[in-house]
């Protein structure tokens, strides 16, 4: 295992993939003198830099010397601030060189086929209240259907409390056979939008739950309405038919304030319910091409490895799907901060490249409007392990997107539907980014983490990737995937870029990912306010 890592041929800021102590240093044929200890993931100076000139990785600028620095210098927040370059939309055709994919072209997943012509990777029945009157409404749906249909995990911490004051436990056990073995599930999407707000955040929120509404892992849904709300019934029809006019979808619609009581309201939605229900189990699981893959790119709890190991391996499994004629969406706008350049570069008409500016730079006017920006994205968690600035953390988060065209770029709740590689703007907050992922159509989601996290989404499959072989051994109840190999010299990018595709064929054809074996359901709606 080498002790550090250099990126880009350009760069003056160099990784610790060790800790270092004080003194000579010895790399790539040359010799460094660390002028203090340098932690793991954290990054130093190969040359001395002045103050304010910049500091470079992955080959641009991610910040600025505060004062003048040492060779060795370890890189902080005091001595460096983010720095990013200006960018322009070039007139340049950019050259992509395909990955071989010879290898997967007549590979399949089975997946649930829906009359629209896209593919599932679950067969769900969805649950959605329109205003956040309805929520008690769905929980009683929740416990009534789980519980009868064979849904209800039993939950191990009842036993748990109970022996911790010392009482008996007797429970009625939750039916565990499935009534419809072919439906993977109900799903409640609880939120707290739909009225008191701004219209627009109305209207934001009936376009993201019409995306999980037609969603290809979503079957059908039932939609609970209390009557008075900014968001309509038939406000949200109207968005459906202008967003997903070829979709073929089951929807009950009940609405609390036409019918007599509260019961009534909760047992006419399950009754309508179950009437689709064996309609919904004759679907089954058939073979489908790659090129049916909708995939999210996602990262959230970063560290100073997910830069060089998960999110390149993630970047090349990208690739590779795109080569394969998938969907790919890359998302979390604050954190391509600093590589707007090689977005602009990529993008394959320059109508493309105006509409990322366009949304970028609006996204961060507003949240200076606030006294914020985007350059105050880095977490504390981020900057303990070694992501100072918001263009170290944006160049290191960007090598998920991989190195294929640009093909579309699409605001918050536009579905995903041109091949190749698309940017969704949302915010760098990991469940409201995978939110919107879900809700432009992504049917799974490769997330990478380097201090981990447990996020998970209620219908689409997330496939949690750890950057390090230390968190994968600490939390593997959430990791699926240790990309800390590429560390240690056992993979290399490619190779685990490879085996993440495997794992996403396989997880697509049914295989439950740790998220779903905890029930890890996150749903936030972005209100389109300032959420970083």
């Amino acid at each position: 295992m080498s002790e550090v890592l250099r990126i880009h041929d350009e760069d003056n800021a160099i990784v610790a993939l060790t800790d270092l102590p004080a003194g000579p240093l010895s790399y790539q044929g040359r010799q460094v003198q660390l002028a203090e200890r340098i932690p793991q993931k954290h990054k130093f100076l190969s040359s001395p830099v002045q103050k304010g000139k910049k500091v470079t990785m992955y080959g641009v600028p991610v910040g600025v010397a505060n004062e003048d620095l040492a060779e060795g210098s370890l890189l902080t927040i005091e001595n460096t601030t983010h720095f990013a370059d200006p960018a322009f939309i070039s007139e340049a055709p950019y050259a992509w060189q395909a990955p071989d994919v010879s290898a997967w072209k007549k590979q399949t997943f089975m997946g649930y086929h829906r009359p629209d012509g896209k593919v599932g990777t679950a067969n769900l029945w969805l649950f959605i209240p329109l205003v956040f009157c309805e929520n008690r409404n769905l929980k009683f749906i929740e416990g009534a259907l789980n519980k009868s249909l064979g849904y209800e995990k039993p939950n191990q911490y009842e036993a748990y409390v109970a022996d911790k004051l010392e009482q008996s436990l007797d429970l009625r056990p939750p039916r565990t056979d499935r009534i419809f073995e072919n439906l993977d599930g109900f799903r409640f999407l609880y939120h707290d939008g739909g009225c008191g707000g701004t219209r627009q955040d109305s209207e934001t929120l009936l376009r993201l739950l019409a995306g999980y509404v037609h969603h290809p892992n979503v079957a059908g849904a039932t939609v609970l309405s209390l009557g008075c709300q900014h968001a309509q019934i038939e406000w949200f029809q109207e968005i459906q038919q202008e967003l997903y006019p070829q979709s073929q979808k089951p929807i009950v619609y009940v609405e609390q304030q036409k019918l007599l009581s509260e019961e009534k309201t909760i047992t006419t939605a399950i009754d309508q319910t179950l009437e689709y229900l064996p309609e919904v189990n004759r679907i089954q699981r058939e073979p489908a091409g790659l090129d049916k893959l909708v995939v999210g790119l996602e990262c959230g709890g970063s560290d100073g490895f997910s830069g060089i190991s998960a999110n390149p391996a993630i970047g090349r499994t990208s690739d590779l799907l795109v080569a394969l004629g998938a969907i790919t969406i890359l998302s979390e706008f604050p954190e391509l901060n600093g590589v707007e350049q090689n977005i602009l570069d990529r993008c394959v008409t320059r109508n493309l490249g105006e509409k990322f500016l366009q949304l970028t730079q609006a996204y961060e006017e507003r949240a200076q409007a606030v006294g914020s920006g985007f350059d105050m994205n880095p977490s504390p968690g981020n900057i303990k392990d070694g992501l100072i600035t918001d263009a170290i953390k944006s160049a290191g988060a960007a090598q998920k997107g991989g190195t294929s065209p640009v093909c579309d770029i699409l605001d918050y709740t536009e579905p995903a539907v041109h091949p190749g590689l698309n940017l969704l703007c949302t915010p760098g907050n990991d469940v409201e980014s995978t939110t919107g992922m879900a809700g432009s159509g992504a049917n799974l989601i490769l997330f990478s983490t380097g201090l981990g996290t447990p996020t998970g989404n209620p219908i689409t499959p997330v496939i949690k990737i750890s950057s390090n072989t230390d968190l994968s051994t600490r939390m593997e109840d959430i990791i699926d995937i240790n990309a800390g190999t590429i560390i240690t010299g056992e993979d290399s990018i490619e190779s685990m870029g490879e085996a993440i595709l495997e794992s996403i064929i396989e997880t697509a054809s049914g295989k439950p990912t740790k998220a779903m074996n905890l029930d890890q359901h996150d749903f936030i709606l972005w209100k389109r306010g300032v959420s970083l």
